[in-house]
């Protein structure tokens, strides 16, 4: 007589073992949402500065002490790149700006780190925030000047577009250096089984 299919000796732990694989799956969420507000609080900010200290301090022929002399808010109008350089070619770093955008949108579609979903929000939210500059600011569209207004002593003037861009960009140096990918893996690490991936919106 043959003898029964021996049964696992521990179901209980099997069916805990594939719940636990499962929570795995859902831990890997993509951070489209969370890039997409860092960079609109950016611009946002951004914007809004603008419009105050143009309304409100442009044409003044004293600038405004805000640590004494070393730092002073005056408006100027940039024709060139972040900190002034580059006022002759206004149309190439506009085109420059637009092509980082795109980048960053491209790079987004594989986003899993939640570092370089604010690095990289930082940097869409300061591009977007010149690049309006750039369309919609005299003289023309495509030549339109930034405006800067944040003038720090032995420095540049500057504005808070150009900072989230520099506080980005050095986020994006130190997570490079430190082997972390946009996608959540490091460098060097053991490959690992890729869990299914969640919808752009989640959130986590």
């Amino acid at each position: 007589m043959s003898r029964p299919a021996a049964e696992p000796e521990h179901p209980a732990d099997e069916a805990g073992a594939t719940a636990a694989e499962g929570a795995r799956v859902v831990v890997r969420r993509r951070r489209i949402s969370l890039l997409l507000a860092v960079a609109v609080l950016a611009y946002l900010i951004d914007l809004g500065s603008k419009l105050l200290v143009v309304s409100e301090l442009e044409g003044r022929s004293e600038p405004i002490k805000v640590i004494g002399d070393w730092m002073t808010f005056q408006v100027i109008r940039n024709g060139g790149a972040a900190f002034g350089m580059g006022q002759a070619m206004t149309v190439l770093f506009t085109a420059i700006a637009a092509g980082v955008i795109v980048v960053i949108w491209r790079i987004a579609r594989r986003l899993y780190s939640l570092p370089w979903a604010i690095a990289l929000g930082l940097l869409l939210g300061g591009a977007l925030g010149n690049l309006t500059d750039r369309l919609f600011r005299s003289p023309s569209v495509f030549r339109g000047h930034v405006v800067d207004f944040i003038s720090v002593q032995h420095f540049a003037v500057f504005n808070l577009a150009d900072s989230a861009i520099v506080c980005g960009g050095i986020l994006v140096v130190l997570l490079s250096f430190r082997g972390s990918n946009p996608d959540g893996t490091v460098h060097g690490a053991p490959a690992k089984k890729q869990p299914a991936e969640q919808d752009g919106g989640s959130e986590g």
